[in-house]
């Protein structure tokens, strides 16, 4: 993300295999349903395994199962711009679970189903928590179908919907895909999707992944998309509106898909134009894209509340403001390079928990300064060099450590603060000047081989990083992340930090003159 500005056929039959009808519930209330119910006074809820407990949000993700796959259904509904939905999620339980939750806010929930039973459920806080017919055994298969209605429009504490005039997008970072669909909504639990997307036929619904099929009937028009690789829920991508797809294929590379409004597709089109040659910088410095396709979807609104940021890297299909893409390249190629650079770092490569943010913001605000300063593209403080930049940044390094925490260990707060982008940088130019440039692009590489559409956390990244290096690393880059004061720059005895004081200067939610600006 960047430049946070605020922290199956018929889905009637689908809606009907659930074989619960009219009970619905709204998370944010207790809404205990029979048969199989839920645990209450009467049936004493029993023993679970203890939450994963995210340092950052504590309450995101469930226990007791691992998630494989997901297969979503939309319909989105013209007359009421809502959409009616059915996930389905197939798992293997890691423990004995006489209940379980998934993560879920907004959702008027009408039935669940488990292994094909009816199962009862309860809505409450941001969990539905389910009850099936017979505990589900330890190692077992799980398949839970949930039937449910949303309005991307509805007024939530948090929300993963971008409504437009004529559909939606989605925006799930961090925290919010639970609700938009019921998921294990944490980064560390990755699955394979596939989604089918219904609307009026002169709109169209698109997923992230490939399209596999399309069925017309009365009028309205469903589209498959398959996503080849794992993702983590919150990099889910479905929009329905009034696009058109631009498609070209790059020899020896990736599909290149573009989702545009119709009406601005002409304006849009100097921008999607870029793609190609960054996609092959990001190679030369990165390796083999990793994914089947790569694409834009410039949202068709250009409400300033609809999202808080500039472009959000959904796997396959980069969410962006249609606006922003309009202008000159100098001032969004940079950015542009940043949200590709996600595909390596937060897409394929996860982050385990939240605190390790910087591995997707500070990688991909390095790459994007790096293709800025290359082209002598000056930046927001006028700079036009990457060591200049850095060098302003590493002076805010000590405010910024009081003001946002340290790199590695965000407060929910902070989670979006330069901390993790311009702090991230510094990081990763530190762990370059000290091991050297040839060493650093092999630690990079490595990392991202051996986590390869998988999660890694910090400790991997410095475990790479020593074992590639052929030195122990651990108490630099510790330092580094975690310490309250910044350390020395290798081999830059000039460069000096500002000292902090409470509530002092310092840019907090906009990295210092990097691509974000």
């Amino acid at each position: 993300m960047l430049a946070l500005l605020v922290a199956r056929t018929g889905l009637a039959a689908a809606l009907a295999v659930t074989g619960v009808t009219g009970v619905t519930g709204v998370t944010g209330a207790t809404t205990p349903h029979r048969p199989g119910a839920a645990p209450g006074p009467d049936r004493p809820r029993a023993a679970a395994p203890a939450a994963p407990g995210d340092p950052v949000f504590p309450g995101l993700g469930n226990p007791g199962y691992d998630a494989l796959a997901y297969h979503l259904a939309f319909d989105y509904r013209e007359e009421s711009r809502t959409v009616e939905a059915v996930a389905e999620m197939t798992a293997r339980s890691t423990a004995d679970l006489p209940w379980f939750e998934l993560d879920a806010l907004g959702l008027s929930v009408h039935g669940v189903r488990v292994n094909g039973r009816p199962a009862g459920f309860a809505l409450h806080d941001e969990k539905l928590r389910i009850t099936p017919a017979a505990t589900v055994r330890r190692g077992a298969g799980l398949t839970v179908s949930v039937a449910y209605s949303a309005d991307p429009r509805a007024r939530l504490p948090h929300s993963g919907w971008v409504p437009t005039a004529d559909g939606f997008a989605l925006a799930g970072q961090p925290d919010s895909a639970h609700t938009v669909f019921p998921c294990n909504d944490h980064p560390s639990d990755k699955a394979r999707y596939t989604v089918r997307v219904t609307a009026p036929s002169r709109l169209l619904g698109v997923a992230g992944g490939t399209l596999t099929d399309t069925e017309e009937h009365g009028g309205r028009t469903t589209r498959s998309y398959v996503m080849r690789d794992p993702a983590a829920a919150e990099l889910l991508q479905v929009a329905v509106g009034d696009y058109l797809v631009r498609e070209r294929l790059l020899p020896g590379g990736p599909r290149l898909r573009d989702v545009v409004p119709r009406g601005r597709a002409a304006a849009l089109g100097p921008a999607l134009d870029l793609t190609a040659a960054q996609l092959a910088w990001a190679e030369q410095h990165l390796g083999a894209y990793p994914f089947e396709a790569y694409g834009l979807l410039p949202a068709d609104t250009d409400d300033p509340a609809a999202f808080g940021f500039t472009g959000l890297e959904t796997q396959t299909l980069t969410l962006y403001k249609p606006g922003f893409l309009t202008r000159p390249e100098p001032l969004i190629g940079a950015h542009m390079m940043h949200e590709l650079v996600h595909a390596w770092f937060g897409d394929s490569v996860s982050p385990r928990t939240w605190a390790d943010l910087w591995l997707n913001e500070g990688h991909a605000d390095y790459y994007g300064m790096l293709y800025r300063y290359e082209r002598g593209w000056p930046d927001g403080l006028g700079l036009t060099s990457l060591e200049a930049n850095l060098r302003e940044a590493y002076s805010h390094g000590d405010q910024w450590r009081l003001d946002s925490g340290p790199v590695a260990a965000p407060t929910r707060a902070a989670l979006f603060d330069s901390q993790r982008y311009a702090g991230g940088v510094l990081v990763l130019f530190a762990l370059r000047e000290k091991v050297g440039a040839a060493v650093f692009d092999r630690i990079e590489r490595t990392f991202l081989s051996r986590y390869r559409h998988g999660v890694a956390g910090t400790g991997d990244f410095i475990a790479t990083a020593g074992e590639v290096a052929g030195q122990d690393l651990s108490g630099f880059l510790t330092d580094w992340l975690y310490g309250t004061r910044t350390p020395p720059m290798p081999g830059r005895p000039d460069w000096t930090v500002t000292p902090a004081v409470p509530g002092g200067p310092g840019p907090r939610t906009a990295p210092q003159g990097s691509s974000t600006l």
